[in-house]
């Protein structure tokens, strides 16, 4: 099997970035996944991806970290309270929050703020 060449690193983490330098053998490893998803479902194939995963960080192998975690509701939906909440008051909430977002761009915009300018704070 060809080595990948450590001289060309991942861009982003993106494997777009890069070209394959063995499609044969990647391509048997997707047909495994393929097959693994068709005979034994998604949640089997998402358990065996993450050990792998993990196996990989386990022996050093660099790979990007997702910025977002899975969420997970730890409250059955039988299990929450009831709670009609009122409407027009999330409504009134929404204009305030909408007005406020725009007053403090407006603002920000004013001459001599400097926003999105780099500048030397001295204290």
């Amino acid at each position: 099997m060809p080595q990948r060449d450590e001289s060309q690193p991942l861009i982003n983490g993106l494997l777009s970035q890069i070209g394959d330098i063995d499609t044969e053998e990647t391509d048997e490893w997707l047909d495994s996944l393929d097959a693994l998803i068709d005979d034994r479902g998604g949640p089997r194939a998402r358990y065996v991806l993450l050990s792998m995963l993990k196996r990989a960080r386990e022996r050093n192998v660099t790979i990007p970290s997702s910025l977002t975690t899975p969420y997970v509701n730890t409250i059955g939906v039988h299990e929450e309270p009831y709670f009609p909440g009122d409407e027009a008051m999330e409504r009134t909430y929404r204009r305030w929050l909408r007005w406020n977002a725009a007053v403090m761009v407006t603002r920000a915009q004013r001459e001599g703020v400097g926003v999105g300018v780099k500048s030397l704070v001295v204290v």
